[in-house]
């Protein structure tokens, strides 16, 4: 096999940097996907990723609208001749108490955090499993696995989406093509950054390990489950939560 091509969503994004960095760093072409609109980071990232060259690079996307996935997904198809890594990793935060919750509000993260999911799967599958092969890596959250107070959106589509991980997985398991989830917990992004600091002390304390997450903790377990070497893990569930959830 060739070099790997691999899209990332949400590339721009603290994880989804450190996610293309660690696919880089394991000799594929990487697509960090994501909305045009925020110029400021978009020079930032290729900042940061100066140094691998072609190996990454960026391209515009808004994962809420199916055609454009597809044209994405059969853009890079054309180039490259293969997608065999497709990591979802967008998403957003809308929080607030159902109570208070608008319809806009629910809909806007189902749309991009699950959707979003849908719209990138539905469009690769299908070359993944007529090759033969394919990696399909979806970026769930601890909260999807234990509920958080203000986020009956966000837990539902983080929660959905392994759903959907399981359901993919058995589909296509003959076919070459694992999918599975890794459920991330508090870690250093810009999203858990923001948060009051007395909120982000509370959260700490209640780690077992102590501390944050290191995004590159994140990219390391994505590297591992995108391996040709990973072809027996499917519709699996990874929680890298620094014990904050422990599940049986």
């Amino acid at each position: 096999m060739g070099k790997r091509v691999a899209v990332v969503t949400g590339g721009i994004g603290g994880l989804g940097t450190e996610i293309c960095k660690h696919l880089a760093d394991s000799g594929c072409v990487v697509i960090a996907a994501d909305l045009a609109s925020r110029a400021e980071r978009i020079e930032a990232f290729r900042a940061e990723v100066a140094a691998y060259g072609d190996a990454i690079r960026f391209e515009p996307l808004d994962i809420a609208d199916f055609d454009a996935c597809a044209a994405l997904i059969r853009n890079v198809q054309n180039e490259f001749g293969s997608l065999d890594i497709l990591v979802n990793a967008a998403g957003i935060t809308r929080d607030t108490t159902l109570r208070k919750m608008t319809a806009d509000q629910w809909h806007s993260v189902l749309t991009i955090n699950l959707d979003g999911v849908f719209n990138m799967c539905r469009n690769v599958v299908d070359s993944m499993c007529e090759r033969g092969y394919g990696r399909i890596v979806n970026i769930s959250s601890v909260n999807g696995q234990t509920g958080q107070f203000g986020q009956t959106n966000y837990a539902a589509a983080k929660a959905g989406m392994h759903g959907f991980t399981m359901a993919l997985a058995r589909e296509v398991a003959r076919k070459g093509v694992t999918v599975n989830s890794v459920s991330p917990g508090y870690c250093k992004t810009a999203m858990v950054m923001s948060m009051p600091e007395n909120v982000r002390t509370q959260i700490v304390a209640d780690i077992p390990v102590g501390r944050l997450g290191e995004p590159s903790e994140i990219a390391r377990v994505v590297d591992f489950l995108i391996s040709p070497d990973s072809g027996f893990i499917t519709g699996a569930n990874i929680p890298v939560n620094g014990g904050y959830f422990m599940d049986f």
